[in-house]
């Protein structure tokens, strides 16, 4: 294929990318073949189905490098899209789901439900274009210099491990014709690439979009729910070294961190034995990386911006939700590049993680009502949540995603333990333990209130308030339902609420922003009672969720984010001077 007679030139990998052109996102295909890299835009012709690519830059393998911060002074602003914008899609593209759902069991005709289909996949496009972050340089020996975004350390390392590959055997520079490129871009339509190409393509405001999600099946949303996940040890390192693990699962077709093992130092055989408990929004896939741990930074050139700690291995396991579904642990075993990582999983869906279990110990904490709690402790606020408040505030504030990042699951159960027994020596505990867990216990306490800190009663009012559209009217009746919250759920959630806006003030370090934050607390602290709940109905399957549900956890991201972003709350004692709170809501 366009190439000198006996040589071969063959595809080894393709995959949709963001490119960064002149501060802007552009989506490319992107080709990696047996001797150059080939980036091209995928287009319409006009008037017909065909579909064809136009080069927009390609380099021979044996002249590219991968470009390191230090040899590029100007390295490109990456635009960040606000987390409110992509959540915006996300709930587009949940009603839409449901729109499709609802247009199939009314027997609909197929040209409505092609529609849907086809705002789907430009929705789809929008938040893949928009979400990723992470750049990835490639240069070339001519000069030039290219930037993609893309979501993970994975995609980053898989496409760098296949390109140094390959490297090892070119061994001289060309240039292609116009002839031979046309050639080699029309070739590009008939190879079986990963992606099919996409069924829609709409112009809008001169920028392609384009689906990047197999549309195979609309019927699997993925799972819903909490994967448990413990990370035992690590086999088949060369040599001694500090070595770590992180924990991806994706979420709306991009991928994101959601726990860190300890660093087990000066060891071949690391034996973490670390549990994780991670939340999952419709996930799929579960994904481990395996760091070494550089603490000399000076010998390190730091490639992108990114931590400069080295990746020994990656590999990833499919969420199966056949498999998952009895809820039992699970063992298997990720082989990466002659690393054996030994893992467990155990997956609770929402059906049951939402059961609220009253404690059989009214002595303790968890699982225990608020106001029995802080009348015993004749405290406004339970000692549990302010205490852990203190602890993060003290050291947790600038912990790279703090909240979302999972503590270990066992230091969680041994704190909850202590404060249930009202240990004295637990501050102390605290005090020497990892910052994710004290986050991930303050976390439990709420999720495991007998009800939930809006009530259930308020549940549906606080559902119907956030959804009205007259700024004035929603603000009246939002203020108006808080203020009508018991008096030691009010006084603990505006505890709570003025720390969570601390922590958003150091956003820059702890990359946690008050939607990111809202995201973490409003599923836990607004929950629909057992009968208000619109869980799936079917039985055989328990795993699966309605987009219904994703619908109704936004919303209860949107009313926490809607008091994190208030400026002022009235202070609880003048509720019954309010003349809003006589008003009927």
């Amino acid at each position: 294929m366009t190439v000198k007679k006996g040589e071969h030139r063959q595809l080894l990998k393709d995959s949709f990318m963001v490119e960064l052109v002149e501060g802007a996102r552009k989506l490319r295909h992107v080709f990696l073949f047996t001797d150059l890299l080939l980036c091209t835009k995928l287009k319409k012709q006009s008037g017909g189905k065909t579909q064809q690519y136009d080069c927009k830059w390609y380099i021979p393998l044996t002249d590219l490098s991968f470009q390191t911060v230090d040899d590029s002074e100007a390295a490109p602003n990456i635009p960040l899209v606000l987390d409110e914008e992509l959540d915006a899609m996300k709930i587009k593209i949940s009603q839409i789901k449901s729109d499709i759902q609802r247009e199939k069991r009314a027997n609909k005709g197929s040209k409505a439900i092609e529609r849907l289909r086809k705002k789907l996949s430009e929705q789809e496009s929008l938040l893949l274009l928009m979400s990723p972050s992470m750049a990835f340089r490639v240069h070339s020996r001519n000069g030039k210099s290219y930037t993609f975004l893309i979501s993970s350390d994975y995609e980053r390392a898989e496409w760098r491990e296949n390109i140094r590959e390959q490297q090892k055997k070119c061994f001289k520079s060309f240039s292609l014709t116009s002839v031979e490129l046309q050639m080699l871009t029309n070739s590009c339509v008939k190879l079986q690439t990963v992606h099919s190409i996409p069924l829609t393509i709409n112009k809008e405001g001169g920028r392609t979009l384009t689906s990047l999600v197999s549309r195979t099946d609309d019927e699997s949303p993925g799972l819903y729910g909490f994967l448990n996940v413990i990370v035992h040890s690590a086999t088949g390192f060369k040599q001694s070294s500090s070595l770590y693990c992180t924990l991806e699962v994706d979420s709306f077709g991009y991928f994101v961190n959601k726990a860190k093992t300890r660093v087990y130092r000066d060891t071949a055989e690391p034996n973490w034995n670390e549990e994780f408990e991670i939340e999952l929004e419709g996930s799929q896939t579960l994904r481990i990386l395996c760091y070494e741990k550089c603490y000399n930074k000076s010998k390190i050139t730091k490639e992108d911006g990114e931590s400069a700690d080295r990746i020994m291995g990656k590999g990833q396991v499919q969420l199966d939700p056949q498999a998952l579904q009895d809820r039992d642990w699970q063992r298997t075993i990720i082989a990466m590049n002659g690393i054996e990582v030994k893992l467990s999983v155990k997956f609770t869906s929402r059906e049951f993680s939402l059961k609220r279990m009253p404690s059989r110990k009214q002595t303790g904490v968890f699982g225990v009502k608020i106001a029995v709690v802080t009348k015993r402790e004749r405290s406004k606020v339970p000692y549990i949540v302010r205490q852990c408040v203190e602890e993060i505030e003290r050291r947790g504030m600038e912990e790279v995603g703090i909240y979302r990042v999972s503590g270990v699951a066992t230091d969680i159960q041994a704190l909850k333990a202590a404060f249930d027994v009202n240990n004295k020596d637990v501050s102390v505990m605290m005090s020497e333990m990892d910052v994710n867990a004290i986050a991930g216990t303050l976390k439990l306490y709420f999720r495991e209130l007998p009800e939930p800190l809006f009530t259930d009663e308020f549940y549906p009012n606080f559902a119907e308030g956030i959804a009205l559209s007259d700024p004035v009217a929603k603000e009246s009746c939002m203020l108006n339902l808080l203020l009508s919250l018991p008096e030691s759920n009010l006084l603990t959630f505006l505890f709570l609420l003025d720390h969570l806006k601390r922590v958003a003030e150091k956003e820059t370090v702890n990359k946690m922003s008050l939607h990111n934050l809202a995201t973490v607390f409003g599923p836990t602290l607004l929950r629909p009672s057992d009968k208000e709940s619109k869980l799936p109905a079917n039985p055989s399957q328990p795993i699966s969720m309605t987009d219904s549900w994703s619908l109704e956890v936004m919303s209860q991201v949107q009313v926490l984010l809607y008091f994190l972003q208030l400026e002022a709350i009235p202070a609880p004692d003048s509720k019954r001077q309010s003349i809003l709170f006589s008003t009927e809501v």
